[in-house]
């Protein structure tokens, strides 16, 4: 038990989160961290699919690691992922229909997202299912707490609520009397990458100050 939760364990956990996170520092998933951000709801069904794909893609490739050929890896990591896309993909349409709509393309794309194929290429080929596990969790949802963190401001200050549900007052809007408008910028992509980069700035310089990077 103590060796599943080894300081090198751990730290192949953490990592992703903070010091190798695949946005902030890899600066990769960048198209889908624009484009399902506008609103927090699918933003985090997005990051929970992609930390639930990355994670079992990277357990089955490291199991089947030392049975495939080279010449054919990919194709193998490609099929594996395209699968476990399908079933994802299926699962959103059966219980959350409205954010599997918006979530439209973005879902089957996971299939060729660089985040997931890196993780097998670079860590689930080298590595144990145990190690890849956790490699797989700790990089999708370092992925997915910065999709979080965009969607969670693009909603508030964009239409005032945050899971669809009204959180600034409607009495202090200028309609009614008050003085705040939404920011219809935050609705807009380009908001989108705005935000991420400020999120990567501040990231690498809170590091860079604690002597981290």
């Amino acid at each position: 038990m103590s060796k599943l939760f080894s300081k090198a364990n751990k730290e192949v956990f953490t990592n992703p989160l903070n010091l190798d996170n695949p946005v902030a520092v890899q600066v990769l998933g960048i198209c889908s961290a624009l484009a399902v951000t506008a609103q927090l709801e699918p933003a985090i069904v997005m990051g929970l699919s992609v930390t639930v794909i990355t994670a079992f893609a990277n357990v089955i490739i490291s199991l089947l690691r030392k049975t495939i050929p080279n010449r054919i890896r990919i194709i193998v990591q490609l099929v594996v992922v395209a699968t476990l896309v399908t079933l994802v993909s299926q699962v959103l349409k059966a219980y959350v229909y409205d954010v599997s709509v918006q979530l439209s393309v973005y879902v089957g794309l996971i299939i060729t997202n660089c985040i997931l194929m890196g993780r097998l290429e670079a860590f689930a080929m080298q590595n144990g299912p145990w190690e890849s596990f956790l490699d797989g969790v700790g990089s999708g949802l370092g992925y997915a707490w910065i999709l979080v963190a965009v969607g969670f401001v693009r909603e508030l200050f964009g239409a005032g609520t945050l899971l669809g549900l009204r959180v600034i007052p409607e009495s202090i809007y200028v309609e009614n009397g008050g003085f705040y408008v939404n920011n219809g910028m935050m609705t807009m992509p380009a908001m989108a990458l705005i935000l991420v980069g400020c999120i990567i700035w501040g990231h690498r310089a809170y590091n860079s100050r604690k002597g981290r990077n």
